[in-house]
Protein backbone atom coordinates (compact mmCIF):
# COMPACT_ATOMS: atom_id res chain seq x y z
CA UNK A 1 0.00 0.00 0.00
CA UNK A 2 1.14 3.68 -1.05
CA UNK A 3 2.64 5.93 2.07
CA UNK A 4 -0.47 8.57 1.06
CA UNK A 5 -3.16 6.27 1.07
CA UNK A 6 -2.45 4.93 4.29
CA UNK A 7 -1.81 8.72 5.63
CA UNK A 8 -5.38 9.72 4.42
CA UNK A 9 -6.65 6.79 6.28
CA UNK A 10 -4.54 7.99 9.17
CA UNK A 11 -6.48 11.08 8.91
CA UNK A 12 -9.85 9.95 8.96
CA UNK A 13 -9.25 8.93 12.05
CA UNK A 14 -10.61 11.40 14.95
CA UNK A 15 -7.85 10.47 17.44
CA UNK A 16 -5.60 10.54 15.13
CA UNK A 17 -6.30 14.08 14.02
CA UNK A 18 -5.73 14.91 17.52
CA UNK A 19 -2.80 13.84 18.59
CA UNK A 20 -1.51 15.51 14.50
CA UNK A 21 -2.72 18.78 15.94
CA UNK A 22 -0.99 18.60 19.26
CA UNK A 23 2.28 18.10 17.44
CA UNK A 24 1.56 20.61 14.76
CA UNK A 25 0.46 23.34 16.88
CA UNK A 26 2.96 22.59 19.50
CA UNK A 27 5.94 22.62 17.45
CA UNK A 28 5.16 25.59 15.43
CA UNK A 29 5.24 27.16 18.85
CA UNK A 30 8.83 25.62 19.37
CA UNK A 31 9.97 27.45 16.40
CA UNK A 32 8.76 30.65 17.21
CA UNK A 33 10.17 30.38 20.80
CA UNK A 34 13.69 29.09 19.44
CA UNK A 35 13.74 32.20 16.77
CA UNK A 36 13.38 34.15 19.66
CA UNK A 37 16.17 32.71 21.84
CA UNK A 38 18.33 32.54 18.32
CA UNK A 39 17.94 36.04 17.47
CA UNK A 40 18.63 36.87 21.04
CA UNK A 41 21.88 35.14 22.57
CA UNK A 42 23.43 33.55 18.77
CA UNK A 43 22.53 36.74 16.37
CA UNK A 44 22.65 39.74 17.74
CA UNK A 45 25.79 41.89 17.36
CA UNK A 46 26.67 42.78 20.32
CA UNK A 47 26.68 39.07 21.77
CA UNK A 48 29.39 37.19 19.70
CA UNK A 49 29.55 33.60 19.94
CA UNK A 50 31.96 31.18 20.21
CA UNK A 51 32.65 27.55 20.22
CA UNK A 52 33.01 27.40 23.93
CA UNK A 53 29.69 29.88 24.42
CA UNK A 54 27.22 27.68 22.58
CA UNK A 55 28.66 24.39 23.72
CA UNK A 56 27.69 25.91 26.92
CA UNK A 57 24.51 27.21 25.86
CA UNK A 58 23.24 23.74 24.38
CA UNK A 59 24.46 22.36 27.67
CA UNK A 60 22.80 24.08 29.43
CA UNK A 61 19.73 23.48 27.42
CA UNK A 62 19.83 20.19 27.23
CA UNK A 63 21.92 18.18 29.33
CA UNK A 64 19.76 18.79 32.53
CA UNK A 65 16.55 17.41 31.13
CA UNK A 66 18.69 14.30 29.65
CA UNK A 67 19.77 13.62 32.99
CA UNK A 68 16.13 13.83 34.52
CA UNK A 69 14.56 12.69 31.22
CA UNK A 70 14.26 8.88 32.10
CA UNK A 71 12.41 9.26 35.39
CA UNK A 72 9.75 11.45 33.62
CA UNK A 73 9.49 9.20 31.29
CA UNK A 74 8.49 6.68 34.02
CA UNK A 75 5.39 9.21 34.73
CA UNK A 76 4.52 8.64 30.49
CA UNK A 77 3.63 4.79 31.46
CA UNK A 78 2.13 5.22 34.84
CA UNK A 79 -0.35 8.88 34.32
CA UNK A 80 -3.03 9.19 31.33
CA UNK A 81 -0.56 10.56 28.41
CA UNK A 82 -3.61 12.77 27.22
CA UNK A 83 -3.73 14.67 30.60
CA UNK A 84 0.11 14.69 30.63
CA UNK A 85 -0.12 16.37 27.30
CA UNK A 86 -2.87 18.81 28.33
CA UNK A 87 -0.68 19.61 31.38
CA UNK A 88 2.59 19.64 29.82
CA UNK A 89 1.89 22.23 27.03
CA UNK A 90 0.22 24.67 29.40
CA UNK A 91 2.99 24.55 31.51
CA UNK A 92 5.02 25.53 28.50
CA UNK A 93 3.31 28.71 27.77
CA UNK A 94 3.35 29.20 31.87
CA UNK A 95 7.04 28.52 31.43
CA UNK A 96 7.71 31.38 28.56
CA UNK A 97 6.01 33.99 31.36
CA UNK A 98 9.62 34.31 32.73
CA UNK A 99 11.54 33.89 29.47
CA UNK A 100 9.75 37.30 28.32
CA UNK A 101 10.98 39.30 31.99
CA UNK A 102 14.13 38.14 31.01
CA UNK A 103 14.51 39.36 27.47
CA UNK A 104 12.79 42.38 28.49
CA UNK A 105 15.35 43.47 30.81
CA UNK A 106 18.00 42.31 28.03
CA UNK A 107 19.70 39.62 30.23
CA UNK A 108 22.19 36.81 28.43
CA UNK A 109 22.77 35.09 31.98
CA UNK A 110 22.36 31.63 33.31
CA UNK A 111 18.94 33.13 34.58
CA UNK A 112 18.08 33.07 31.29
CA UNK A 113 19.19 29.19 30.68
CA UNK A 114 17.23 28.38 33.68
CA UNK A 115 13.97 29.77 32.23
CA UNK A 116 14.35 28.36 29.04
CA UNK A 117 15.28 25.11 30.01
CA UNK A 118 11.85 24.72 31.97
CA UNK A 119 10.72 25.04 28.53
CA UNK A 120 12.53 22.78 26.10
CA UNK A 121 12.43 20.22 29.03
CA UNK A 122 8.80 20.23 29.34
CA UNK A 123 8.91 20.34 25.38
CA UNK A 124 11.27 16.96 25.41
CA UNK A 125 8.80 15.61 27.52
CA UNK A 126 5.45 16.19 25.31
CA UNK A 127 7.40 15.02 22.30
CA UNK A 128 8.26 11.78 24.02
CA UNK A 129 4.67 11.65 25.17
CA UNK A 130 3.54 11.92 21.41
CA UNK A 131 5.78 9.32 20.39
CA UNK A 132 4.76 6.59 23.14
CA UNK A 133 1.03 7.73 22.27
CA UNK A 134 0.98 6.64 18.89
CA UNK A 135 0.52 3.09 18.68
CA UNK A 136 -2.74 3.72 20.31
CA UNK A 137 -4.02 6.16 17.38
CA UNK A 138 -2.26 3.86 14.21
CA UNK A 139 -2.53 0.07 13.87
CA UNK A 140 1.00 -2.07 12.86
CA UNK A 141 0.68 -1.63 9.16
CA UNK A 142 -0.06 2.26 9.44
CA UNK A 143 2.50 2.67 12.18
CA UNK A 144 5.98 3.26 9.95
CA UNK A 145 3.74 5.53 7.60
CA UNK A 146 2.67 7.37 10.73
CA UNK A 147 6.01 7.49 12.27
CA UNK A 148 7.53 8.84 8.65
CA UNK A 149 5.03 11.42 8.43
CA UNK A 150 3.56 12.69 11.62
CA UNK A 151 7.54 13.79 13.28
CA UNK A 152 8.81 15.46 9.99
CA UNK A 153 5.27 17.31 9.81
CA UNK A 154 6.56 18.64 13.00
CA UNK A 155 9.71 19.66 11.87
CA UNK A 156 7.84 21.55 9.18
CA UNK A 157 5.96 22.98 11.34
CA UNK A 158 8.89 24.06 13.71
CA UNK A 159 10.72 25.22 10.48
CA UNK A 160 7.54 27.10 9.50
CA UNK A 161 7.61 28.76 12.60
CA UNK A 162 11.15 29.33 12.90
CA UNK A 163 11.01 31.01 9.42
CA UNK A 164 7.87 33.27 9.94
CA UNK A 165 9.00 34.36 13.71
CA UNK A 166 12.11 35.93 11.36
CA UNK A 167 9.67 37.89 9.85
CA UNK A 168 7.19 38.56 12.89
CA UNK A 169 10.22 39.66 14.63
CA UNK A 170 11.05 42.37 12.08
CA UNK A 171 7.43 43.41 11.32
CA UNK A 172 7.83 44.37 15.39
CA UNK A 173 11.23 46.34 15.22
CA UNK A 174 13.60 43.76 15.76
CA UNK A 175 15.78 43.15 18.40
CA UNK A 176 14.70 42.47 21.99
CA UNK A 177 11.46 43.67 21.21
CA UNK A 178 10.77 41.64 18.29
CA UNK A 179 11.93 39.00 20.39
CA UNK A 180 9.11 39.23 22.94
CA UNK A 181 6.57 39.44 20.28
CA UNK A 182 7.53 35.85 19.08
CA UNK A 183 7.82 34.91 22.77
CA UNK A 184 4.09 35.79 22.95
CA UNK A 185 3.19 33.93 19.60
CA UNK A 186 4.52 30.62 21.07
CA UNK A 187 2.71 30.96 23.93
CA UNK A 188 -0.76 31.19 22.43
CA UNK A 189 0.79 27.90 20.34
CA UNK A 190 1.23 26.03 23.54
CA UNK A 191 -1.71 26.81 24.91
CA UNK A 192 -3.45 25.83 21.90
CA UNK A 193 -1.76 22.42 21.44
CA UNK A 194 -3.03 21.91 25.26
CA UNK A 195 -6.62 23.02 24.38
CA UNK A 196 -6.76 20.38 21.25
CA UNK A 197 -5.46 17.77 24.01
CA UNK A 198 -8.45 17.99 26.51
CA UNK A 199 -10.77 16.69 22.76
CA UNK A 200 -9.49 13.22 23.67
CA UNK A 201 -10.74 11.16 25.91
CA UNK A 202 -8.28 10.86 29.34
CA UNK A 203 -7.76 6.60 27.93
CA UNK A 204 -7.20 7.48 24.23
CA UNK A 205 -3.43 7.29 24.41
CA UNK A 206 -2.90 4.89 27.06
CA UNK A 207 -0.75 3.65 28.77
CA UNK A 208 -2.86 0.22 28.47
CA UNK A 209 -2.66 -0.49 32.17
CA UNK A 210 -2.25 3.43 34.29
CA UNK A 211 -1.16 3.20 37.69
CA UNK A 212 -3.06 5.76 39.48
CA UNK A 213 -0.83 6.62 42.15
CA UNK A 214 0.17 9.60 44.28
CA UNK A 215 3.01 11.96 43.32
CA UNK A 216 5.07 10.20 46.60
CA UNK A 217 4.52 6.47 45.23
CA UNK A 218 5.18 7.32 41.99
CA UNK A 219 8.46 8.78 42.86
CA UNK A 220 9.32 5.79 44.60
CA UNK A 221 9.12 3.69 42.06
CA UNK A 222 11.16 5.38 39.37
CA UNK A 223 14.60 3.86 40.36
CA UNK A 224 12.63 0.45 39.76
CA UNK A 225 10.94 1.26 36.64
CA UNK A 226 13.63 2.88 34.83
CA UNK A 227 15.77 -0.05 35.42
CA UNK A 228 12.72 -2.01 34.00
CA UNK A 229 13.18 0.24 31.43
CA UNK A 230 16.45 -0.30 30.56
CA UNK A 231 16.74 -3.84 30.64
CA UNK A 232 13.88 -4.08 27.94
CA UNK A 233 15.79 -1.62 25.99
CA UNK A 234 18.79 -4.50 26.48
CA UNK A 235 16.73 -7.44 25.88
CA UNK A 236 15.79 -6.40 22.96
CA UNK A 237 18.34 -6.06 19.72
CA UNK A 238 16.35 -4.73 17.57
CA UNK A 239 15.41 -1.44 19.71
CA UNK A 240 18.72 -1.38 21.31
CA UNK A 241 20.92 -1.12 17.83
CA UNK A 242 18.30 1.53 16.66
CA UNK A 243 18.64 4.11 19.66
CA UNK A 244 22.79 3.66 19.18
CA UNK A 245 22.55 4.59 15.74
CA UNK A 246 20.36 7.35 16.35
CA UNK A 247 22.85 8.55 18.61
CA UNK A 248 25.79 8.66 16.94
CA UNK A 249 23.94 9.96 13.94
CA UNK A 250 23.01 12.95 16.23
CA UNK A 251 26.27 13.47 17.23
CA UNK A 252 27.68 14.44 13.29
CA UNK A 253 24.35 16.63 13.80
CA UNK A 254 25.82 18.44 16.63
CA UNK A 255 29.59 19.18 14.99
CA UNK A 256 27.79 20.43 12.19
CA UNK A 257 25.02 22.72 13.90
CA UNK A 258 27.95 24.12 15.94
CA UNK A 259 30.38 24.21 13.03
CA UNK A 260 27.87 26.29 11.18
CA UNK A 261 27.16 28.77 13.51
CA UNK A 262 30.98 29.78 13.71
CA UNK A 263 31.54 29.36 9.83
CA UNK A 264 28.66 31.78 9.23
CA UNK A 265 28.85 34.11 12.25
CA UNK A 266 32.98 34.42 11.94
CA UNK A 267 34.35 33.28 8.65
CA UNK A 268 31.72 33.68 5.91
CA UNK A 269 30.00 37.38 7.31
CA UNK A 270 31.33 40.40 9.07
CA UNK A 271 30.57 39.35 12.97
CA UNK A 272 28.35 43.00 13.21
CA UNK A 273 26.48 41.88 9.80
CA UNK A 274 24.20 39.21 12.35
CA UNK A 275 21.16 39.38 10.23
CA UNK A 276 23.00 38.11 7.10
CA UNK A 277 23.96 35.09 9.11
CA UNK A 278 20.98 34.07 10.37
CA UNK A 279 19.77 34.64 6.81
CA UNK A 280 22.04 31.98 5.78
CA UNK A 281 21.41 30.12 8.61
CA UNK A 282 17.74 29.78 7.99
CA UNK A 283 18.99 28.59 5.16
CA UNK A 284 20.60 25.57 6.25
CA UNK A 285 17.83 24.82 8.50
CA UNK A 286 15.24 24.64 5.49
CA UNK A 287 17.37 22.68 3.64
CA UNK A 288 17.52 19.83 6.49
CA UNK A 289 13.46 20.19 6.72
CA UNK A 290 13.35 20.01 2.98
CA UNK A 291 15.57 16.74 3.30
CA UNK A 292 13.52 15.30 6.47
CA UNK A 293 10.39 15.65 4.50
CA UNK A 294 11.78 13.66 1.30
CA UNK A 295 12.89 10.91 3.82
CA UNK A 296 9.69 10.88 5.67
CA UNK A 297 7.97 9.96 2.45
CA UNK A 298 10.06 7.99 1.21
CA UNK A 299 10.99 5.34 4.13
CA UNK A 300 8.36 3.57 4.35
CA UNK A 301 8.22 2.69 0.97
CA UNK A 302 11.70 1.73 0.48
CA UNK A 303 11.80 -0.52 3.98
CA UNK A 304 9.19 -2.26 2.71
CA UNK A 305 11.68 -3.15 -0.46
CA UNK A 306 14.63 -3.20 0.75
CA UNK A 307 13.97 -3.66 5.21
CA UNK A 308 14.70 -1.19 7.60
CA UNK A 309 18.50 -2.26 8.49
CA UNK A 310 19.58 -1.78 4.98
CA UNK A 311 17.86 1.56 4.45
CA UNK A 312 19.31 2.66 7.58
CA UNK A 313 22.63 1.99 7.18
CA UNK A 314 22.69 3.26 3.04
CA UNK A 315 21.47 6.67 4.53
CA UNK A 316 24.26 7.08 7.60
CA UNK A 317 26.99 6.20 4.60
CA UNK A 318 25.67 9.18 2.69
CA UNK A 319 25.37 11.53 5.65
CA UNK A 320 29.61 10.07 5.78
CA UNK A 321 29.70 11.95 2.25
CA UNK A 322 27.82 14.97 3.33
CA UNK A 323 30.28 15.56 6.44
CA UNK A 324 32.73 15.42 3.17
CA UNK A 325 30.56 17.52 1.85
CA UNK A 326 30.97 19.89 4.78
CA UNK A 327 34.60 19.98 5.01
CA UNK A 328 35.06 21.31 1.90
CA UNK A 329 33.06 23.35 2.28
CA UNK A 330 34.83 24.93 5.50
CA UNK A 331 37.86 25.07 3.94
CA UNK A 332 36.47 26.74 0.37
CA UNK A 333 33.81 29.50 2.29
CA UNK A 334 31.66 27.33 -0.29
CA UNK A 335 28.00 28.37 1.15
CA UNK A 336 26.48 26.18 -1.51
CA UNK A 337 28.47 22.77 0.03
CA UNK A 338 27.10 23.63 3.90
CA UNK A 339 23.51 23.48 1.88
CA UNK A 340 24.04 20.35 0.67
CA UNK A 341 25.71 19.08 3.85
CA UNK A 342 22.36 20.18 5.89
CA UNK A 343 20.17 18.06 3.14
CA UNK A 344 22.37 15.28 3.34
CA UNK A 345 22.70 14.91 7.51
CA UNK A 346 18.82 16.15 7.61
CA UNK A 347 17.98 13.39 5.09
CA UNK A 348 19.38 10.88 7.36
CA UNK A 349 18.54 12.21 10.56
CA UNK A 350 14.87 11.75 9.68
CA UNK A 351 15.39 8.15 7.80
CA UNK A 352 16.88 6.74 10.87
CA UNK A 353 14.60 7.92 13.34
CA UNK A 354 12.02 6.61 11.44
CA UNK A 355 12.89 3.48 11.00
CA UNK A 356 14.19 3.25 14.91
CA UNK A 357 11.09 4.53 16.18
CA UNK A 358 9.19 2.02 14.39
CA UNK A 359 11.78 -0.49 15.47
CA UNK A 360 10.73 0.44 19.06
CA UNK A 361 7.25 0.56 19.18
CA UNK A 362 7.26 -2.54 17.41
CA UNK A 363 9.75 -4.44 20.24
CA UNK A 364 8.67 -2.98 23.59
CA UNK A 365 5.90 -3.47 25.70
CA UNK A 366 3.27 -0.81 26.23
CA UNK A 367 3.96 -0.29 29.61
CA UNK A 368 7.77 -0.03 29.48
CA UNK A 369 7.18 2.35 25.63
CA UNK A 370 7.34 5.70 27.43
CA UNK A 371 10.24 5.26 29.94
CA UNK A 372 12.43 3.99 27.04
CA UNK A 373 11.49 6.97 24.62
CA UNK A 374 12.41 9.36 27.23
CA UNK A 375 15.97 7.07 27.69
CA UNK A 376 15.71 7.04 23.36
CA UNK A 377 15.68 10.96 24.12
CA UNK A 378 18.17 11.46 26.81
CA UNK A 379 20.94 9.61 24.41
CA UNK A 380 19.97 11.94 21.32
CA UNK A 381 20.04 15.10 23.68
CA UNK A 382 23.63 14.20 24.96
CA UNK A 383 25.17 12.95 21.52
CA UNK A 384 24.00 16.13 20.41
CA UNK A 385 25.82 17.74 23.14
CA UNK A 386 28.46 15.83 22.79
CA UNK A 387 28.76 16.81 18.86
CA UNK A 388 29.01 20.25 19.92
CA UNK A 389 31.21 20.06 22.59
CA UNK A 390 33.44 18.54 20.21
CA UNK A 391 33.42 20.94 18.01
CA UNK A 392 33.97 23.53 20.73
CA UNK A 393 37.29 21.67 22.00
CA UNK A 394 38.92 21.06 18.83
CA UNK A 395 37.42 23.61 15.74
CA UNK A 396 39.54 27.92 16.04
CA UNK A 397 36.63 30.29 16.55
CA UNK A 398 36.70 30.64 12.32
CA UNK A 399 34.96 27.03 12.60
CA UNK A 400 37.09 25.94 9.72
CA UNK A 401 38.66 22.53 11.25
CA UNK A 402 38.20 20.02 7.99
CA UNK A 403 40.58 17.79 10.06
CA UNK A 404 37.39 17.41 12.79
CA UNK A 405 34.74 17.25 9.86
CA UNK A 406 36.75 14.57 7.53
CA UNK A 407 37.20 12.46 11.38
CA UNK A 408 33.22 12.43 11.64
CA UNK A 409 32.55 11.35 8.29
CA UNK A 410 34.36 8.67 8.86
CA UNK A 411 33.30 7.52 11.90
CA UNK A 412 29.47 7.70 10.14
CA UNK A 413 30.94 5.75 7.63
CA UNK A 414 32.05 2.76 10.16
CA UNK A 415 28.78 2.96 11.71
CA UNK A 416 26.95 2.43 8.89
CA UNK A 417 29.14 -0.75 8.14
CA UNK A 418 28.95 -2.35 11.71
CA UNK A 419 25.00 -1.32 11.45
CA UNK A 420 24.56 -3.88 8.63
CA UNK A 421 26.83 -5.66 9.13
CA UNK A 422 25.73 -6.51 12.54
CA UNK A 423 21.86 -7.11 11.72
CA UNK A 424 19.55 -9.50 13.66
CA UNK A 425 18.75 -12.43 11.12
CA UNK A 426 14.83 -11.22 11.76
CA UNK A 427 14.16 -7.39 10.79
CA UNK A 428 10.97 -5.57 10.96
Amino acid sequence: MATLPIFRSLLAQRNFRALYSIRIAGQFGDGLFQAALASFVLFSPEREPNAAAIAIAFSILLLPYSIIGPFVGVFLDRWSRRNILYKANLLKGLFTVPVIAVVLAGQDSILLGIFVLAVLGVGRFVLAGLSASLPHVASDKQLITANALTPTSGTIAFVLGATLGLGIRELFGGGDQGSVALLLFSIGAFVSAGLISRTLQPTALGPTHPLSLALVDTLKGVTADLIDGLKALNSHRVAGRAVVIVAINRISFGVITAGALLLLRNTFHDSVNANAALADFAILTGAAASAALIAAVATPWITRRIGVSLWSALTVAQAALGMMVFAWGAVGEVFFALVLSAFSLGFAGQAVKVCSDTAIQESIPDDRLGRVFAIFDMSVNISLVSGIVLVAFVAPVSGIAPALYVFVGLGLAMASFWYQATRPKLVL
